[in-house]
């Protein structure tokens, strides 16, 4: 069967007129019926984008306010495009195409407000609508001016009267500069001038940013979306990101400088005393899981706004408890005496969405009504509070082995055990969903995410954080850690085995385990003869990984080598361990290098085909995030990972999402698109586009999108395997990014038809 048949026998009519060219015999309308089809395609989108419900996330700033911008200029475009549908102008080539524009901005307009939630950024959200704007205010005016000229018989409601009202109407409808002004503001930057604080005021009022929790909820969401680009490889778009998140943390230290300058204070309060969400003194000090304080009722309210980052640091959070800080409250309460200040209650005195220093203004918001907005923010996993002793084995697990004993590895955002995505996660901007996990003994998997400019370390508090609890742990670990330094094994493995549990309780314990010089002695541990001494060091360094410093330190402490002898000679269970481990250390960008470098991917690849069903969860989680330093994928598929990967899309095997995700990073280079088209990945990619999870669709569409714009021989596989009903149907009801992948993959199959026709 021809392409062209294939085609024609699976498409609807309306999308078989945007597949086909218009001067095609095989048309089944004719030309005249096809263009008022298409016309009143676009007049029910415009009809849709005015119906759009005018609450919830659209009633906040900017979305509001570019929502009304719009629906000004189409509310005088509508009738006169309706006019057109109805009379003999709709045939007009010209109108169309105008017509066509406007239609194409308005879907991609609203596709926008859409997607807008309470924790986008709002500054890209504008950068993305402003132009979108501007150019169906252009259009518009275009769209009168043809009509003027034009040679037809204009209806009544066209008449020249009419359209130079509307003309007129139009060309006072102003458009926001909002876009301009950041450009500028960039620009300033790479001529190294100081911030323009009369910018950064505009800047904040056209967005709405009048509360520093509002600026720095803007810098999570900016963080995450070049994350995203760089994970998808779209270098220039990461980097001008990286300038916005310049431009609001500008922003932020502005606001900083000018409310230490306006303290009512009669003496400077130490920066160390003041919450970095309020920028108050602190009155009830807590220490969140990444081992900053804050001051409760702020960072409980931010909590409760769906964000589980630190707002400092940017730490994925891995727990949401709150641990009084007594040694910082002790020391304020000190310093308030010396210095003759009274505390005051912070929920009874401000408001906690407390009006930016930038702009002057107040508006209030409630605790209350900050949670009853409460959204997931997207990548980041919703974790309710508990207890670290809800997170301990049971003493029957305990007693099993020594090794961890949480629940199975899962693919989705929504388990507890989740990494941030710290790859290809795509909205409009990312390459391939796959949350990435370190699972150890701990319930609570750490979410560490790096940002360039902000600093990882933990704050001074953590070193006050707790007296007595805090001390005693030293001391526990002090001992544990000469007992490692014994010659006998028994010692040894019992060491061993009681670090690699107190590593698993919280975050606390990490840090001290760390910091009493257990990392080197473990590492050296991982080389042991005896399997119950290897399995535990694995474990515990894996427990300890969750703290991004640890990271780095269990790196240079030479790591990366023991690991891999480790995933070539250790029990199963070990193996699983060590594989984790690598990728939690990959987690920084500079380890991707060194462990792909130093021989890892043959023994992850090994694991990804003989290992147990979670060694293979955890060997496709390293590859895949290995996959993302680009050196690394030429490996991966040398090494034989594809074949593996698509006996893993098995469902039975119930790895469909994570084995997909990885096809899709190799799918970017050559060898990587050989591989999926001799192993045979092509069909079973196009029946993961139709039967698949959310993430599986949108993944298996951007790897048959990779294999289908270098080779017309996959293309023609593709179509082959019935990939146009699935394809038609993501592209109407996926995600944003499926939705993109999927239009693509038809445009494609619609280029390869008519060049096909030309030939002929």
């Amino acid at each position: 069967m021809s392409i062209e048949l294939q085609i024609g026998s699976y498409f609807p009519p309306f999308l078989l007129l945007l597949l086909s060219s218009s001067s095609s015999s095989s048309l089944l309308f004719n030309a005249g019926v096809m263009e008022i089809s298409l016309l009143k395609m676009i007049v029910n989108g415009i009809s849709s984008f005015l119906q759009l419900s005018f609450s919830g996330n659209m009633s906040t700033e900017p979305v509001s306010k570019y929502y009304q911008k719009a629906e000004e200029i189409l509310k005088l475009l509508k009738p006169i495009i309706d006019a057109i549908v109805n009379s003999e102008l709709a045939s007009d080539e010209v109108l169309n195409k105008i017509v066509e524009e406007i239609g194409r901005a308005v879907n991609e307009l609203k596709e926008h407000v859409e997607n807008w939630h309470l924790l986008s950024s709002k500054v890209y959200f504008v950068m993305q609508v402003e132009p979108l704007i501007l150019r169906i205010h252009t259009l518009g005016l275009n769209l009168f001016q043809q009509l003027k000229a034009s040679q037809h018989c204009l209806p009544d409601e066209l008449s020249s009267e009419h359209l130079q009202n509307c003309s007129q109407k139009l060309k006072l409808l102003g458009h926001e500069e909002t876009t301009s002004i950041v450009k500028e503001d960039i620009t300033e930057q790479l001529e190294n001038v100081g911030p323009n604080l009369e910018v950064l005021a505009k800047i904040a009022d056209s967005l709405g940013l009048r509360t520093n929790q509002e600026v720095l909820i803007e810098a999570v969401a900016l963080e995450r979306l070049k994350e995203n680009a760089e994970q998808s490889e779209k270098n220039a778009e990461a980097e001008y990101i990286d300038k916005m998140i310049t431009v609001v943390t500008r922003m932020h230290d502005h606001l900083v400088m000018l409310k230490q300058a306006q303290s009512s204070s009669p003496v400077p309060i130490p920066a160390d005393f003041c919450c970095p969400l309020s920028l108050e003194l602190m009155t009830d000090p807590v220490i969140v899981a990444s081992g900053q304080t804050y001051e409760r009722a702020y960072i409980k309210n931010w909590i409760d706004l769906g964000l589980t980052v630190c707002p400092k640091t940017r730490q994925t959070l891995a727990h949401t408890n709150l641990i009084p800080n007594y040694t910082v409250k002790a020391l304020i309460a000190n310093w308030c005496e010396s210095n003759n200040v009274q505390l005051v209650d912070p929920t009874k005195s401000t408001n906690l969405n407390q009006a930016s220093v930038l702009h002057g203004s107040n508006q209030p918001s409630s605790p209350e009504s900050a949670r009853s907005r409460s959204f997931s923010f997207p990548g980041l996993d919703d974790r309710s509070a508990s207890s670290d002793e809800s997170c301990v084995d049971s003493v029957s697990q305990s007693s099993m082995s020594p090794s961890r004993r949480e629940s199975p590895s899962a693919f989705s955002s929504e388990q507890s055990q989740t990494h941030i995505r710290a790859v290809s996660d795509s909205c409009a901007l990312s390459t391939a969903n796959f949350p990435q996990e370190t699972q150890g003994d701990h319930n609570n998997a750490p979410q560490m995410s790096s940002s360039p400019g902000h600093s990882r370390s933990a704050s001074a508090s953590v070193e006050l954080n707790t007296g007595a609890d805090l001390s005693g742990i030293e001391t526990q670990v002090r001992n544990l850690v000469e007992s490692l330094r014994s010659s006998d094994v028994d010692t040894q493995r019992e060491a061993t085995a009681e670090l690699r549990l107190l590593a698993k309780h919280n975050m606390d314990n990490r840090i001290a385990i760390a910091n009493c010089g257990a990392i080197n002695l473990l590492v050296d541990l991982l080389r042991s003869t005896d399997a119950t001494i290897q399995e535990n060091a694995v474990t515990a360094l894996l427990n300890l990984s969750i703290n991004d410093n640890n990271k780095t330190a269990i790196a240079n402490a030479g790591a990366i080598e023991p690991l891999i002898h480790v995933l070539e000679t250790g029990s199963p269970e070990a193996k699983e361990n060590s594989a984790a481990t690598l990728f939690s250390l990959s987690v920084i960008e500079e380890n991707k290098i060194f462990i792909g470098r130093s021989g890892a991917i043959g023994p992850l690849v090994d694991l990804l085909g003989n290992g147990t069903p979670r060694g293979k969860k955890d060997a496709a989680t390293a590859l895949f995030n290995l996959s993302i330093f680009h050196e690394n994928k030429g490996r991966i598929v040398q090494a034989g990972a594809v074949r593996h990967l698509v006996e893993l899309m098995d469902p039975a095997a119930g790895m469909v999402d994570k084995a997909v995700a990885v096809l899709a990073n190799l799918a970017t280079i050559p060898e990587g698109r050989s591989a999926i088209g001799q192993e045979g990945g092509i069909p079973v990619l196009v029946e993961v586009v139709e039967l698949g999870s959310a993430r599986g669709k949108e993944n298996a569409a951007a790897a048959l999108l990779h294999l289908c714009l270098h080779s017309s021989r996959f293309l023609s596989m593709v179509l082959q395997h019935g990939a146009v009903p699935p394809l038609v149907a993501l592209s109407q009801s996926g995600t944003p990014r499926a939705k993109e992948k999927a239009q693509a993959l038809l445009n494609q199959f619609r280029s390869q038809r008519h060049g096909n026709a030309g030939r002929g």
